[in-house]
Formats: structure tokens, sequence, C-alpha cells
């Protein structure tokens, strides 16, 4: 089998980001997900909506195709449908599935291979290490605002303040 050195790292990398949003996400009230916290911040709702469309339009037929798929309407994305949590949590495991799908039949020989995001090429190398940026922003925008609406019932996704030396000393540090 050819190697997966690099991917398995990165496909932890986005499972860790899909993890810490999982664990933000379950804190979450259904109101906390509409809420926006300034006219100029997201709502999370309004977030999953967007990772959803950006991860079905990079990730579907991701090799062949511009990553920007013309039936995506991007825009939309960021206005609050309003959908239930039922319904937001589905767009976020179809997104993340259609992206692990995605990634899971490539190798490192893939990673030089080039392929378009707005017609602007990229080595599969570093369109992924975009999107994991990119998630990764989100996700911490997501635990940000769980963060500010919660306050002090707000569980860590991270060793917590205070709690380093602590953790050090569980790692054998």
């Amino acid at each position: 089998m050819p190697p997966r050195t690099l991917l398995h790292s990165l496909e932890l990398e986005f499972l860790r980001t899909k993890t810490s949003g999982d664990n933000a996400l379950a804190q979450l009230s259904d109101e906390h997900l509409h809420t926006r916290i300034n006219p100029l911040q997201n709502s999370v709702a309004a977030i999953l909506q967007h990772l959803h469309g950006n991860m079905l339009s990079r990730f579907t037929d991701f090799l062949t195709s511009d990553g920007e798929k013309p039936t995506r309407d991007r825009e939309s994305e960021f206005q609050d449908r309003q959908l239930p949590r039922p319904e937001l949590l589905a767009l976020w495991e179809q997104g993340w599935s259609c992206m692990f799908t995605a990634i899971a039949p490539l190798t490192d020989a893939d990673l030089p291979r080039q392929i378009l995001i707005r017609n602007e090429p990229h080595t599969v190398a570093q369109a992924l290490a975009r999107q994991l940026a990119h998630y990764g922003w989100h996700t911490g925008q997501i635990a940000l605002i769980g963060k500010h609406l919660l306050q002090n019932q707000w569980q860590y996704l991270t060793i917590p303040p205070g709690a380093s030396q602590a953790f050090n000393k569980k790692m054998g540090m």
C-alpha cells in the first residue's frame, strides 16, 4: 500500500478540529446557535451553513473539478436560515463526511498533484492545508461565541487556565 504518512497526519488534524467543534456545539443551546454576539459576527448556525457549503464545494470531485462549484451560493451560506439544531448538525456531519470520504483514498503520492480552487492552481497538499486552516478558524469562532455566551459554564476544549502543571504531570513531564 502506498504511504499515507502526511495524509494520515492531516486527517488526524481535521478530526481534532471536528472534535473540538463537536464539543463546542454540544455545550450550546438551540437559542445559542442563532445568537449573534454583535452585528458583524455570524451566528454559529451561519458558520455551520458556510462550512457545509465550503466542504461540499471543495471536496465533491476533489481531484477533477474546481473546488468552487458553480452551484454554490456562498453569500447565502452566511444568512442564518433559522434551521433547527438537528438540521444544522446534519449539515455539519454531511460536510465533514464529504471531506473525509474525498481524502480517504489519497496517498502521499497525490500531494503534489494540481487542483483548482476558484481557477487558482493548488497542490493537493496546499489545498488541504488551506482547508485545515479555514476549518480551524471557523471552529475557533464557534468556541469563542460559545465561551462568550456561556461564560462561567463554558467547558474548555483544551487545557483550562491554571491546569497546565497538572496536565504536564499527567503526561509525565
